[in-house]
């Protein structure tokens, strides 16, 4: 687990470098629209959280942004009241962060950790957990969702996104030339898989059980649900939707 951390983390430092979509940070014009609050945030590839999602307001709410650098979620969050703190194993993408905070005068707090560990953090920490697509860079989601529920206050929200098992039983190549080949059996592992890509992230497919059971199981109660896609940048998304998300609810026994 800790050489797939390390690989990623490295990758992810790249993707920064290279600009790609989900490194590239929020305006400075859409930092002062959540100030006046008008905000809304994405935890998969295209459609936004519904808005009934949050609270009618996050001022003071105590955030935590879980794997979740970039620039993106945490920025707007903290423009809009929240205490914000964003966790994330790639330092450059927390650099992000860290850059728009600087920008346009918002507090917040950036610590480099894994997500599946979070000793930093004492029990009942957090009002709101956002945690957009990433578990997909991890092999098991268990500890995540039981660190979430350890953190949360008690009624404390987690939204979560996360990739449809499915969408890992085509080869890839062939789907960058408009073919959907079934190539591999589930869950699927970039560890067992000889064609992956080792200047790539190493990701993984979990099953339904273990995201959405996961989660009850660590202490939630599912309340909210959407499918997502890529927003037709794949041959995929023709046939079916590849992401979806949560919103659970903990509840102590």
């Amino acid at each position: 687990m800790k050489k797939v951390i390390e690989h990623n983390s490295k990758i992810w430092d790249r993707k920064v470098e290279e600009s790609v979509t989900y490194t590239r940070a929020v305006s400075s014009e859409v930092i002062e629209k959540s100030r006046r609050g008008d905000w809304q945030i994405g935890v998969t590839a295209d459609k936004q959280v519904p808005r009934s999602w949050f609270p009618e307001s996050v001022e003071g709410l105590k955030v935590l942004c879980l794997a979740s650098g970039g620039g993106q979620q945490g920025p707007i969050l903290a423009a809009a009241g929240a205490e914000v703190t964003v966790v994330d194993i790639s330092m450059k993408q927390l650099e992000q962060d860290q850059a728009v905070a600087v920008r346009d005068n918002l507090k917040m707090n950036t610590v480099q950790a894994e997500m599946t560990n979070l000793p930093m953090f004492e029990d009942e920490s957090f009002d709101l957990i956002v945690h957009p697509v990433s578990n997909v860079f991890i092999e098991d989601v268990h500890p995540v969702w039981k660190e979430c529920a350890r953190v949360l206050k008690d009624q404390g929200v987690l939204i979560s996104g996360f990739m449809n098992p499915a969408l890992y039983l085509f080869d890839e190549q062939k789907e960058d030339e408009g073919i959907l080949e079934v190539a591999y059996t589930l869950p699927y592992s970039a560890l067992d898989d000889e064609k992956a890509d080792p200047d790539e992230a190493l990701e993984f497919s979990h099953t339904l059980e273990d995201q959405l059971r996961g989660q009850m199981e660590a202490g939630f109660v599912l309340t909210g649900f959407y499918e997502d896609d890529f927003g037709g940048g794949r041959t995929i998304d023709r046939y079916m939707k590849s992401m979806m998300a949560t919103r659970a609810v903990k509840f102590s026994v």
